[in-house]
């Protein structure tokens, strides 16, 4: 199921706090990052925020830049990103700044929630998207997700219907806790500000629960006056047969070791990652390593981990093109060296091809194993590049 790329995006102080618990706003930022923000705004095809900010804070969620606006018009986008709220309950003011200024806006909700929007002069109808109200400021949906929410089919519906590739996430903590508990983030974006709240009251960014096991990757820090911006991308990869975004950076990852590949007019050309249940990089290969001629990524990457390694039965190994089934190099496909490893889960971006070998079908000899197989098409452009010659 395809979802936008879902980026959380918060600022807080040093003890974790998005808020005190006085009357008025608690400003976390300064000028270097609101402008920041209003450039990842900008970047945006939709802003998301839950009910609970749009009651505390009244955002307007719009790009102030007039240049950056002015952009988004010649790039044939709307002046400002789709403004989205999500309330299960419906309680939300029709006369909050978020329905009351410029762009098209959207709320998912439940049944209920929906029903309580109509009769307080928003419409909407069930589970698809309501015909919308003229507020004078851009026209309002309003889309019941059934009983209860559920933020697969929320993520699915912005991608599928309303066309959202890029989603900001900027509250509040509720959201955020949920949306990197439920594996559907796919980066944070962290500001933090030299501010001690010391408030037990205030509002934090996120909840107890259950999180990712292992350490998310740092992949950037920037000072912006007197706070720090930290950007983080979640490690862990999926269970099962469900894609979660970790997978995508780590194919990601597999696809450009295949670029690294010696060319052959024989052979394709693949990389490979081998992860931990934890999001533990265990060791990565690609086809032709070390000047061997005929050896594969899979195999690369797995001889470089002890057989032993408690980890192989958790882990998941991650290949630009899907693992072999039948070769003449060597006495065991990179299937069986798989199955042999222990590992019951791949993540691939490319079926094999019949240039070498007819009717290759290293998922299905996985699979008759019980091993989950996850095809991520999205990937099979990359994965294809350094085998242009071949194809």
């Amino acid at each position: 199921m395809p979802f936008p790329y879902v980026l959380l995006s918060a600022a807080v102080s040093l003890d974790g706090c998005l808020d005190d618990t006085g009357p008025s706003r608690l400003l976390l930022s300064g000028p270097a990052d609101f402008d920041r923000v209003d450039a990842v705004r900008a970047s945006a095809d939709a802003i998301l925020v839950g009910a609970g900010t749009v009651r505390a804070d009244n955002p307007r969620l719009l790009v102030n830049s007039p240049e950056r606006r002015a952009a988004r018009l010649a790039a044939g986008r709307p002046e400002h990103p789709l403004k989205v709220a999500v309330s299960a309950s419906g309680e939300l003011d029709p006369r909050a700044r978020f329905f009351q200024t410029g762009g098209e806006k959207a709320v998912y909700t439940t049944d209920e929630g929906a029903e309580r929007l109509r009769r307080a002069g928003l419409p909407g109808t069930g589970t698809s998207v309501g015909a919308g109200t003229d507020t004078g400021s851009g026209t309002v949906s309003v889309v019941s997700l059934g009983g209860e929410l559920d933020w697969r089919r929320l993520l699915a519906h912005l991608h599928d219907v309303r066309g959202v590739r890029r989603l900001m996430v900027e509250g509040g903590g509720t959201v955020h806790t949920q949306l990197l508990q439920l594996h559907l983030a796919d980066e944070l974006q962290l500001v933090l500000a030299p501010l001690l709240v010391g408030d037990p009251r205030a509002p934090r960014l996120f909840g107890p629960g259950a999180y990712q096991r292992g350490r998310l990757r740092l992949v950037e820090t920037r000072a912006l006056g007197d706070v720090v911006l930290m950007r983080y991308e979640p490690t862990e990869p999926g269970a099962g047969g469900d894609a979660a975004p970790a997978d995508r950076h780590w194919l990601r990852i597999a696809c450009e070791l295949a670029g690294e590949c010696p060319p052959s007019r024989t052979a394709f050309s693949v990389g490979a990652v081998v992860v931990a249940a934890d999001g533990t990089e265990l060791a990565r290969g690609h086809s032709r390593e070390a000047g061997d001629p005929v050896v594969h990524a899979e195999e690369a990457a797995l001889a470089k981990i002890d057989p032993a390694d408690p980890r192989l039965p958790g882990a998941t190994v991650y290949s630009s093109l899907e693992p072999c089934a039948r070769r003449a190099s060597r006495p065991r496909p990179c299937a069986r060296l798989i199955l042999d490893a222990g590992v019951r889960r791949v993540v691939t971006a490319w079926r094999e091809p019949d240039t070498f070998v007819k009717a290759a079908d290293g998922t299905g000899v996985l699979a008759r194993e019980g091993t989950d197989v996850v095809v991520l098409p999205e990937f099979e452009g990359r994965a294809k590049a350094p085998n242009r010659h071949l194809l």
